[in-house]
């Protein structure tokens, strides 16, 4: 995180708390970052909200744009600025919709989620960062290059906001049931697929000075467990990596950050590697 150099904040003038403003000054305040503050608005009647704004945070020490825009929709008027600004973050206050609604309609939080070409904060609480627990998930049963590579940007997020938050950094991974059907004889015993999990977490551990105290190898679905430890730990944000399945050309994120994204109720940052992002970032140019 501290390489990133400017940070996209939508504001929401209609909720006055401002949670997504607040993170991104605590981080703006030790990476030194840029403020680009939105607001996706189609009447762009805000400009006196945003000049006031500005001139508030400068005054605080912060470098600061604003901009009112609106494109088609919400999550691609997002997506444009981030692009247009060269954003490495999104911040983002979520509001869950209501299960009927989302039954109907994909989310925009979801659909921000699934094809912004950079991480996405999404701040769900007012709970201080400061002193408090970060959990990074990763799947580490998944070992290819893609997975490892994206392991270790998820566990060096969490290790970065632990760091600026002068908190603890805790990592969970999720695995499936013994089978006795299995191929692998590791996967038929509960110990033995413990065993391997923890393996594949020692690189990283070491690394990033995570203890076995800290490390949560659990079994159970990744969607269940991730909230549970999240609740457990009191985790003051939780962060989440995903891998496009078979094909990049829906650049479908995996179902369990959304899922967990309003079962959570800690801060949640998605990552992307790097392959979905350079993809993503094509889709938005050929717009």
């Amino acid at each position: 995180m501290q390489a990133i150099r400017s940070i996209l904040v939508v504001l929401e003038p209609d909720r006055p708390e401002g949670l997504a403003l607040k993170r991104a000054k605590l981080i703006a305040g030790v990476t030194q970052s840029h403020l680009h503050l939105l607001i996706c608005d189609r009447k762009g009647n805000h400009a006196d909200y945003l000049s006031d704004l500005a001139d508030s945070l400068k005054a605080e020490g912060y470098s600061v744009t604003t901009q009112e825009a609106w494109l088609e929709n919400l999550h691609q008027t997002i997506i444009a600025a981030q692009q247009a600004e060269g954003c490495g973050l999104v911040i983002k206050q979520h509001v869950p919709d209501n299960p009927l609604k989302k039954a109907i309609l994909t989310p925009d939080d979801w659909k921000l989620l699934r094809y912004c070409p950079g991480p996405v904060l999404m701040v769900k609480t007012d709970k201080p960062w400061s002193g408090g627990n970060i959990l990074a998930a990763v799947d580490v049963g998944n070992s290819d290059g893609e997975h490892r590579t994206l392991h270790a940007t998820i566990v060096s997020h969490g290790y970065d906001i632990a760091s600026l938050a002068h908190g603890t950094l805790h990592v969970i991974s999720a695995h499936p049931s013994p089978m006795l059907s299995a191929a692998d004889p590791t996967f038929q015993l509960k110990e033995t697929i413990e065993a391997r999990y923890r393996d594949e977490c020692r690189a990283f551990q070491a690394e990033y000075d995570v203890s076995d105290e800290r490390l949560h190898i659990e079994e159970g679905p990744a969607d269940v467990l991730i909230p549970f430890v999240a609740h457990k730990l009191e985790a003051a944000v939780t962060v989440i990596g995903t891998v496009a399945r078979s094909g990049l050309s829906g650049a479908l994120i995996g179902n369990t950050a959304e899922v967990v994204l309003d079962t959570l109720e800690s801060d949640v940052l998605v990552l992307k590697p790097e392959a979905i992002i350079a993809h993503l970032e094509e889709l938005v140019a050929q717009r």
